[in-house]
């Protein structure tokens, strides 16, 4: 027992299952209050009692979660890897939940992104559709199922989840735009989820099993026909998890999505793209990662190049881009380039950049897409369109907050967008992909810079004066989202050391998948398990004993 006592202890071993019950419960507490005074934007009656109810729930719901996410990732912070038996059958038989530092830094994330848009969603947006608080921790549910679950096909399930909830969210507000681009989001990710089974279906004809520590250890043994397989399931997984996380040349669904989304589903969006980077880490890394002999770095030489030409491509769609929306969501598909150029590099040092990054991309771009909204609600008919239009009536406010945005998206020092850069590059230096990640990342740097500079002078400067055209300004339950993702981008400039060692054990802790094994599995891990020894390995290693 901890010196926190039971109470704390029976706290933190139930956590896991927690994060997900949760939402799911506050989901239900929702539906049965019913939707009366919902629907606000339609101008009819309602009695906004009922809504007032919702929003204070889903709003203690969502801080009871960030609480827990904090408490797992303190408890993963000493090493000790957390895990769940869900009906206390044995692993691989049963359902396993594993907090590592990994997936409790992403369920961190999940509601420091999360509880500022719903803060933000409560200012109105909520009443302009049904079920938006429901739906919202649906959507809450199957991210933090994603993240910690131990099983393949478990992940699929909760993909599921918070992609059934993310059709709902992304046409909420209605409109034709919205309408006609959640079709498109619809299709595409019913032909990946189709996809995915097909990968299920192949790593369990190679393995036998679904579970991610006991896949991991078999891999290491497969040889002909079912190492075929096994790779061939890695190369499935990857287009699969790519179209998630807007990889080229998958990405292309994304930017019309999310510029069609209402402010907050696109700011909650930021993090969504961060779960197909987040699969792609655990089964390249911990699955498909150096342990796992003739199947080991299957993807290696296709994710890097990959990576950088999403980046690339991103960064020069934000530059051709028509609205400030669709400004935003292409620097969403560059800085998931970066990170995956971090990940594809596949050393312990690039990944624990690429977990920085993730941290402050995530967080600047969701901050990114509440402050278009709240420019574009001064700029009357022009809304977020890269076009004159006439003065917003707050333009020393939002023009601060639009600068301290570009800065922290650019990379401009001390910013932690600039940290997490100079890590990727120190941390590809002596590599033979030095010169192409220098090139790309310092480029994309750049051109995200004079893209991001051009919109601030269009909206800005090319004002155009109308009289009497000037709108309200914005209300300080609106804004007080936007300066708290602008102080978590501060903090984690403020916190970088810690943070920095905090994604190195993490890290680290993936390049040595033995200790998740024995964790999961016990006594029917296999012993030949053996630490990483720090070095990128390449698939003609031979295992050593």
């Amino acid at each position: 027992m901890s010196a926190a006592g039971p109470l704390f202890d029976f706290w933190l071993q139930h956590a896991p299952v927690l994060s997900v019950v949760l939402p799911l419960l506050t989901a239900v507490v929702l539906l049965l209050i019913g939707d009366a005074g919902g629907m606000a934007a339609q101008g009819g009656a309602h009695d906004d009692a009922p809504l007032a109810w919702r929003r204070f729930i889903s709003l203690v719901s969502a801080l009871m979660g960030l609480v827990t996410a904090i408490g797992m990732v303190l408890h993963a912070t000493a090493g000790e890897l957390l895990v769940y038996r869900l009906g206390e059958w044995p692993a691989p038989f049963g359902i396993v939940m594993v907090v590592d530092r990994l997936s409790a830094l992403m369920v961190l994330l999940t509601y420091l992104v999360a509880l500022p848009v719903l803060w933000y969603a409560a200012a109105g947006w909520d009443g302009r559709g049904r079920y938006f608080h429901a739906i919202f921790q649906f959507q809450l549910m199957g991210l933090a199922g994603a993240f910690l679950t131990g099983d393949l096909f478990n992940l699929f399930v909760f993909f599921e989840v918070l992609l059934i909830a993310s059709y709902v969210l992304l046409v909420h507000g209605q409109g034709r735009e919205r309408f006609r681009m959640g079709v498109h989001y619809v299709v595409l990710n019913l032909v990946a989820s189709g996809l995915f089974l097909i990968g299920l279906s192949l790593v369990y004809a190679a393995t036998g099993t679904l579970n991610m520590a006991d896949v991991g250890q078999r891999l290491a043994l497969l040889q002909g026909d079912t190492l075929l397989f096994a790779r061939s399931a890695a190369f499935v997984l990857l287009v699969v998890f790519g179209l998630k996380a807007a990889m080229l040349p998958l990405y292309f669904w994304l930017p019309g999505a999310y510029a069609a989304a209402s402010a907050p589903v696109a700011a909650l969006f930021a993090i969504m793209t961060k779960v197909g980077v987040y699969s792609i880490v655990r089964v390249h890394w911990q699955l498909f990662g150096a342990e796992a002999a003739g199947a080991a770095l299957t993807v290696a030489d296709w994710l890097l190049p990959l990576a950088l030409a999403t980046s690339m491509l991103g960064v020069l769609g934000a530059l051709a881009a028509h609205s400030l929306a669709r400004l935003v969501a292409y620097l969403t598909v560059s800085s998931v380039g970066t990170i995956l150029a971090g990940v594809g590099l596949f050393t312990p040092a690039a990944l624990s950049a690429a977990l920085y990054y993730t941290l402050h991309s995530t967080i600047v771009i969701a901050g990114l897409f509440l402050l278009v909204e709240l420019m574009a609600a001064q700029r009357g008919e022009m809304r977020d369109r890269l076009q004159p239009a006439h003065a917003m009536r707050e333009p020393v406010l939002l023009g601060v907050m639009m600068l301290f945005g570009a800065a922290s998206a650019a990379g401009l020092p001390p910013l932690p967008g600039f940290l997490g850069k100079l890590m990727v590059l120190g941390a590809s230096s002596g590599l033979a992909a030095q010169v192409w990640v220098w090139s790309v990342v310092l480029v994309v740097g750049f051109l995200t810079l004079v893209g991001l500079a051009r919109a601030g002078v269009i909206l800005f400067w090319h004002v155009q004066p109308v009289a009497g055209a000037q709108g309200s300004g914005s209300s300080r339950w609106m804004l007080a989202p936007v300066w708290a993702f602008m102080a978590l981008t501060l903090g984690l400039a403020a916190l970088a050391s810690p943070v920095k060692r905090y994604t190195d054990a993490a890290a680290a802790q993936l390049a040595a998948p033995a200790d998740y094994v024995r964790a999961v599995l016990g006594s029917t891990a296999q012993p030949s398990m053996r630490p990483y020894d720090g070095q990128r390995a390449t698939p003609s290693q031979e295992k050593q004993p």
